[in-house]
């Protein structure tokens, strides 16, 4: 029995939810799961054209920005911008080239799937990278295609307002796929510009800007970019049209903006991004500097030690299996492994106890007073300089005297480390003179461990 026959059959006697299940598990039919496409359409959860065309109707402004990853896909969702566009500027701004002329079509589908994970809420527009629609009318609409289902976008953007351009935005339409068109200043087009130069300065250009964005309306286009063109001709274009304008360096009157979003953002700081940066953008943070800052912090902090600790090291041992483990790894013959294992769980322990300026490490020793009259150490952590070191003991240690002279003219954790290692040599001394180990303070002996390996 044939598909159509069995469904014909089944649905009288099958109630709809249960159809639907039978339907579900068939390979045939498209789900999210296998389908690349665009995601279904909600007006209540997605931007569609509808929801464009009733914005431009009211004179709503319409919001666009750039993203080419998850993550900026992500904060753009969050935000609530109405058009993601995964634009061919990813060729400079991600990959750092000059121009965006490089881009290949599977790095731009890298890039369009990547933000269809993330943006969930907006429009999802990707660019046709340079050399990939230009030969034919054919090759056009097959690299839309592509871009809708390999790349999961909702609408494709080609720039340009030639005849042989016209004529493939107006196949793209024919084929079913929503375009936005971009006049004015088109980087693909650098060649022939000479360069990345604002248009419609003169009159015989404006001209052009306007006719050009006309084309493209006429051809099917749901909206046109006008890119680095005087405010007066981009007003004309906006009134001229019946379909959204966004501008980008065009001046307050289109019907909607675009930004890159490393530009807005001011994430990127490095000379070669400054001198491509554009005039029109305005930096709403300074992102770079931020990330700069947190880097260099992060450095540091690996650097001397102090990253990670307690709070970023949440995996817990106990001290019987800690124990049982050093006993393997000595009948292993792994003994300098041992030793650091041990190592290892006493700095941690020693990290968490939270020491004070009012709670000095010696003050335990009270309860030891074979100790206490021997020996007592108060310091301070956290970066701030060791207090005070009270050295009383019948060994008379030359070389401890020493190096724990005048502390507070090092640094913090040249003290730190100095007096650490000094306990070592002394308790060390002390654990000989004595014959045991019992009764000497645990931090003291953490310390010992800690410096002897």
């Amino acid at each position: 029995m044939g598909l159509p026959a069995y469904l014909t059959k089944s649905s009288s006697a099958l109630k709809p939810t249960t159809l639907l299940r039978h339907l579900r598990f068939m390979s045939n039919v498209p789900e999210n799961t296998v389908y690349g496409g665009p995601k279904p359409q909600n007006p209540h959860q997605r931007v569609t054209l509808t929801h464009l065309k009733q914005k431009h109707k009211k004179g709503d402004p319409i919001t666009v920005v750039t993203a080419y990853d998850y993550p900026s896909a992500v904060h753009l969702d969050t935000a609530g911008i109405d058009v993601c566009l995964v634009g061919d500027s990813a060729a400079m701004v991600v990959h750092g080239h000059d121009t965006t002329l490089p881009i290949s079509l599977d790095e731009m589908l890298v890039h369009c799937r990547a933000v269809a994970r993330g943006a969930k809420r907006p429009l999802l527009v990707g660019d046709l990278p340079f050399g990939t629609y230009e030969s034919s009318s054919n090759q056009a609409v097959d690299t839309a295609v592509r871009i809708l289902k390999e790349g999961g976008m909702d609408a494709i953007k080609l720039e340009g307002g030639s005849a042989s351009r016209i004529t493939a935005a107006k196949a793209i339409v024919e084929a079913g796929i929503a375009v936005m068109g971009h006049v004015g200043l088109t980087p693909q087009a650098i060649s022939v510009l000479g360069g990345f130069r604002p248009q419609g300065k003169n009159i015989a250009s404006a001209v052009k800007v306007v006719e050009t964005a006309l084309a493209l309306q006429e051809a099917g286009c749901f909206s046109v970019v006008l890119e680095c063109v005087p405010a007066p001709v981009a007003a004309a274009a906006t009134s001229a049209l019946k379909i959204p304008t966004i501008g980008i360096g065009a001046g307050p009157f289109c019907s909607g903006q675009v930004l890159v979003y490393h530009d807005l953002l001011g994430m990127m700081q490095h000379p070669h991004h400054a001198k491509v940066t554009p005039k029109f953008c305005k930096q709403y943070a300074h992102i770079g500097d931020v990330i700069n800052k947190a880097l260099v912090e992060y450095k540091e902090e690996v650097a001397n030690g102090s990253f990670p600790g307690p709070a970023h090291s949440p995996y817990k041992i106990s001290e019987t299996e800690i124990n049982g483990f050093m006993s393997e790894l000595q009948k292993l013959g792994l003994d300098k492994a041992a030793a650091s294992t041990a190592a290892a769980a006493v700095k941690i322990k020693i990290k968490k106890s939270e020491i004070t300026e009012d709670q000095p490490v010696g003050a335990s020793l009270k309860a030891k007073p074979e100790i206490a009259s021997t020996f007592e150490i108060k310091m301070r952590f956290e970066g701030k300089l060791l207090r005070d070191i009270n050295e009383q003991t019948g060994l008379k240690d030359r070389l401890f005297t020493e190096q724990t002279h005048d502390l507070n003219d090092q640094e913090p954790e040249q003290n730190y480390n100095c007096v650490c290692w000094c306990c070592v040599l002394f308790l060390k001394k002390f654990v000989l003179k004595c014959g045991k180990t019992q009764g000497i303070m645990p931090v003291m002996m953490e310390a010992v461990l800690y410096r002897s390996i």
